[in-house]
């Protein structure tokens, strides 16, 4: 090993910025407790933002081919000397070490002692120092001449990875390979969760594709844990890719990850595709549970689909799943969205009979489920009884109450409960304000409500698009137009309101100029972090037929890693239909499907029509056998699309032929 130039400045220690830097860059890597150097070898990390492959780590005074095994290696000893030696003395001593001379000269008595690797292995775990492990993993490989082992390196890239050291992950990975070891589940798997826990998903996927490319196996851990990472961070359609990667790696999802896609499905509003997950479930033996029931209520209630949460509870207790306070708790709400109120009462009073103890949610929820239904004296006496019984209260519960105060008009009431809360030391949010404003504004006292809003906006509280949205309202129902324009127009320079707020607002406001400047100055100052933002303003541009800018978001939306739903890739082929854009939409399409994203069938139906009106049939024919084939499609839908299709092209025949199919298999009465 040569002996390099070493720096006492801690300035000259330097990790790269970016992992996409086009420069070569030097960098002397010191490791002290004052800085000083341990690992004292010139490392180059080079970078090219051109090259799929990643950015490798060497030492450049060892050539490539001198990293595989040469054939001095020490030989495999039949017997070792590993309990002579007092390994918490020594890591105890490894730890005192300064640099790399220091330590090298610490194991020199252990160069040609019989340790066993297993032994410099489990040493080289203790050592959680990053810099201290990659010097002893030099002495172990280069000093004391152990065959190189594929254990020792994933220690070492554990160590960096805890570290955040990327560009050293990549070059111990090139250093494996170099060596001539072959990465393992291990390597792969601790690459991809690191990577991932710290949002660098993009990083994560690409050690996905290299471990499958390797024909290495990936484990049901493995898969979970990127599934879990993507529900975080909503995206979606790569969680949907992720598991359909799963499946056809011959892995059973277990309960958990069923779970959480039928969560995810839910998210993506693939409501169809959750719900069939239970059957998947019980076709391969894995029984849903409460969870999974709960998730599909949860899904069905977030998009206003209460029938069809009606429907999943009743399969709960048809086949006895047992019910928990998440449940009721859904329920309840439900059954008041569906004014049920009687039935939402019921299930309350019962809780305590099977054994569920309601709590402040619970409360909360049939307090509105009362207000929605007008029982306001079942209401207000609800709320005193969770005082007497001394129930916890929160801001929910007496927002709630502001809000049935409201809908009587009883405006001081609904002020004297705002005083009532802020005595027993419940702070009002921006919906007890924006409540109270509302109140305002519909009984005529627009003078409070404005004055209230300007106090909030001084005071710093943060000012939501609900508070504002609420205001604008206020203004526009008194004829003050004026007024509601000059709140739009402030949101375009925010500043007590996060730039996402503003295009939110303004986004769902149909203020389409102002929304736009907003995103794009947003979007260049990298501040935008939430894909709900992007699919905001395409859905903006979609109703305002704004297709070029439609499209001018989704390209961005890909630029910044998100995978687009399937509802947003319905616009967005629509937009490319709208631009006689058809190559574009058929390249989208099948980019989408290659990365495993789950279509609605009105995305499928959509592509077809636009092959129609490109007259492309040759390619409307492949998709519509391609789905006709897919049992998850509606094929009463595909027959008629197609048909309809054909026969708007004049081409009877093939419409008749069609027609016939459907009919000769019953997809529809004669």
């Amino acid at each position: 090993m040569s002996t390099l130039l070493l720096s006492t400045s801690p300035s000259n220690y330097c990790v790269p910025s970016s992992p996409f830097s086009q420069h070569r860059i030097t960098i002397l890597v010191h490791y002290t407790k004052q800085h000083k150097p341990l690992r004292n070898h010139f490392i180059v990390l080079s970078f090219s933002a051109s090259s799929s492959t990643k950015d490798v780590w060497r030492k450049t005074t060892t050539p490539p081919s001198s990293l595989k095994t040469p054939p001095y290696r020490r030989k495999q000893q039949s017997s070792y000397l590993d309990h002579s030696v007092d390994m918490d003395e020594l890591l105890s001593s490894i730890g005192q070490t300064t640099n790399e001379h220091e330590l090298f000269a610490l194991m020199s008595p252990y160069k040609n002692r019989n340790l066993s690797m297993r032994f410099m292995v489990t040493l080289l775990s203790r050592e959680s120092d990053w810099q201290r492990s990659l010097a002893l993993l030099d002495w172990i490989n280069e000093v004391a001449l152990y065959t190189p082992s594929v254990f020792a390196y994933n220690v070492a890239l554990r160590n960096v990875l805890r570290a955040k050291q990327w560009g050293l992950a990549y070059g111990l990975f090139d250093e494996m390979r170099q060596r001539g070891l072959s990465p393992d589940r291990y390597t792969y798997s601790t690459l991809i969760t690191q990577f991932g826990k710290e949002g660098l998903f993009d990083d994560a996927l690409s050690w996905l594709q290299k471990m499958e490319h390797d024909h290495v196996s990936g484990d049901l851990v493995l898969y979970s844990n990127l599934i879990e990472l993507s529900r975080k961070l909503c995206d979606y359609s790569k969680a949907i890719s992720i598991f359909s990667r799963l499946k056809s790696s011959g892995i059973t999802p277990d309960l958990v990850a069923y779970n959480s896609m039928i969560n995810v499905f839910g998210k993506a509003k693939l409501f169809r595709e959750a719900r069939l997950l239970v059957k998947e479930m019980r076709s391969v033996g894995v029984l849903p549970d409460t969870v999974s029931y709960s998730t599909l209520l949860t899904m069905y209630v977030e998009n206003q689909k209460f029938l069809e949460a009606l429907s999943v509870f009743s399969e709960m207790n048809e086949v006895k799943c047992p019910l928990d306070l998440t449940t009721c708790n859904i329920m309840i709400d439900v059954y008041g969205q569906l004014d049920m109120a009687k039935e939402a009462d019921r299930l309350f009073w019962s809780m305590r009979k099977m054994g569920i103890e309601p709590n402040v949610v619970s409360y909360n929820t049939l307090l509105r489920v009362y207000g929605e239904a007008e029982l306001f004296g079942e209401a207000i006496h609800l709320f005193r009884l969770m005082q007497r019984k001394s129930i916890e209260q929160n801001v929910v519960t007496y927002n709630t109450m502001i809000k049935i105060y409201g809908k009587t008009l009883e405006h001081e009431k609904a002020n004297n409960l705002i005083q009532e809360m802020q005595n027993i030391g419940i702070e009002p949010n921006a919906i007890t304000y924006s409540t109270i404003i509302s109140i305002w504004g519909k009984v005529g006292k627009l003078d409070r409500a404005a004055i209230l809003f300007q106090k909030l906006r001084s005071s710093g509280i943060e000012i939501d698009q609900v508070l504002y949205q609420t205001m604008i309202v206020a203004y526009e129902r008194a004829g003050l137009v004026a007024h509601a324009k000059r709140l739009l127009h402030e949101l375009k320079r925010p500043d007590n309101i996060p730039r996402e707020t503003a295009i939110t607002i303004l986004a769902r406001s149909g203020r389409i100029e102002e929304a736009t400047w907003v995103f794009r100055q947003a979007f260049d100052a990298g501040e935008l972090k939430d894909i709900a933002v992007f699919e905001c303003m395409i859905e903006l541009y979609s109703r305002n037929r704004k297709y070029t800018n439609l499209i001018e978001v989704f390209e961005k939306m890909k630029g910044a890693g998100y995978f687009p739903n399937s509802n947003v890739i319905a616009l967005v082929l629509n937009a490319y239909g709208k631009l006689q854009e058809f190559e574009k939409a058929d390249m989208v399409y099948k980019e989408m499907l290659d990365e495993g994203c789950v279509f609605s069938d009105e995305v499928h139906f959509q592509m077809l029509s636009l092959y129609g009106a490109r007259r492309n049939y040759e390619m409307v024919e492949t998709l519509y056998q391609k789905l006709d084939s897919n049992p998850n499609v509606n094929k009463k839908e595909l027959h008629l699309v197609v048909a309809g299709i054909y026969e708007k092209a004049n081409r009877v025949n093939d419409a008749s032929r069609i027609v016939n199919r459907m009919t000769y298999r019953g997809t529809m009465r004669s």
